[in-house]
């Protein structure tokens, strides 16, 4: 089954009332089509659905936002209309840039009485006062330096940094969103996330190595699932099967042990 394009969103078709929504966000300067080969990946039933900040994707006509709580908020808006109108169980994964997102919409969604049923969060570290998650930078780099790091870390095609006239489309946005990492500074919070989480990575990623996903765990109530793959900074472009198996299957978990599936038993 194709995955369906959709106003700020790659979705595939799914049941009207979903047994879970997944919702998955992107790097700096991704869009869903990021995700675009997933949805199908998963159980029948499921409702898997990418979201696109401003400036990317589906919402490229908008401009891109450089602040974390502006972004956060821009999402938090679309699922708050999403979570009214379905009482269905959700979920929330991540990738870099994209994980600091699912993790702070994890935190007031939480504070909402809303919480998901697990988050995912990959290829990032944790929120601290010292350091960005992400160690990159954007402010002093030049242009062609800025195309390098982009190149390091991956994931941008070749065909968008090689050529002219889309690079200097993409450049802005890109910067904007490496600006937004590097600033990014966790609120105060009032204790451990309860959710459940699982932590994704690269075993060669020369960016967020496996001891930086580590320090999820001090914002976690409970030690967070570690998944380790073979690769670097898009270790899942590698092996996109065994990745999202392995997110199927912590959701499911997750999911038959939150207190709406335990009430009664």
């Amino acid at each position: 089954m194709e995955a369906k394009v959709s106003a700020s969103s790659v979705t595939a078709p799914r049941a009207t009332v979903p047994a879970v929504r997944l919702w998955l966000f992107p790097h700096a300067g991704g869009s869903a089509l990021m995700y675009q080969n997933w949805p199908p990946l998963f159980p029948a039933g499921w409702r898997v659905t990418a979201l696109d900040a401003p400036g990317h994707g589906t919402l490229m006509d908008q401009p891109p936002l450089s602040d974390g709580d502006a972004l956060v908020a821009h999402h938090l808006k679309r699922l708050i209309r999403e979570l009214d109108a379905s009482d269905a169980p959700f979920a929330l994964f991540g990738h870099s840039m994209g994980a600091l997102v699912a993790y702070e919409l994890a935190r007031r969604l939480t504070d909402r009485g809303r919480a998901p049923v697990w988050l995912g969060l990959s290829a990032c570290g944790a929120p601290r006062q010292d350091a960005p998650p992400v160690p990159v930078r954007s402010r002093e780099l030049s242009d062609e330096e800025l195309r390098r790091q982009v190149a390091r870390l991956g994931g941008t095609p070749p065909r968008v940094l090689n050529h002219p006239g889309l690079w200097r489309h993409f450049a802005p946005v890109i910067r904007a969103d490496l600006q937004l990492v590097e600033s990014w500074r966790p609120a105060p919070a009032d204790g451990p996330l309860a959710v459940p989480v699982s932590v994704f990575g690269g075993a060669e990623d020369a960016v967020v190595g496996p001891q930086a996903l580590e320090r999820w765990g001090e914002r976690c109530a409970r030690p967070p699932a570690m998944h380790i793959f073979p690769g670097g900074h898009f270790y899942f472009q590698d092996d996109l099967d065994a990745v999202t198996h392995a997110v199927a299957n912590d959701v499911t978990t997750a999911l038959h042990h939150s207190p709406a599936s335990t009430a009664g038993r």
